[in-house]
């Protein structure tokens, strides 16, 4: 009779069972960070402060400032490229935070995990 292998989950130190303690934890910091990002502000203006924009991390508009000297109905395209680059502007500032907040749990290892919005 051949020798009885003992596997225990290869090199993986606490086997199956610390893998799986070890993503409950991860899934927990990432899930408070996105309850954490989701209830943040995030401000970004246009045009030297003419357009402004406050959204939060569920990317909902919850101020929106357009200063008088940025309307001029002669020239609605300028405000419109304005409104665009405060949004965007804004848009960036929350998929950096996330970004980073995903990083600081895995370690920057973040491609392709779980769905999550960051």
């Amino acid at each position: 009779m051949g020798k009885r292998s003992n596997f225990n989950g290869g090199a993986i130190p606490g086997g199956m069972n610390n893998i799986m303690k070890q993503a409950q934890r991860i899934q927990r910091e990432m899930e408070q960070k996105q309850t954490e990002l989701q209830n943040t502000e995030f401000t970004a203006d246009a045009g030297g402060g003419a357009v402004s924009v406050t959204m939060n991390g569920k990317r909902e508009i919850l101020k929106f400032h357009i200063s008088k000297e940025a309307v001029d109905p002669e020239d609605v395209e300028t405000l419109e490229d304005l409104v665009s680059a405060a949004v965007n502007a804004c848009l960036r500032r929350i998929d950096e935070e996330g970004s980073q907040a995903m990083d600081s749990i895995t370690g920057g290892v973040n491609a392709g995990i779980g769905g999550f919005p960051f």
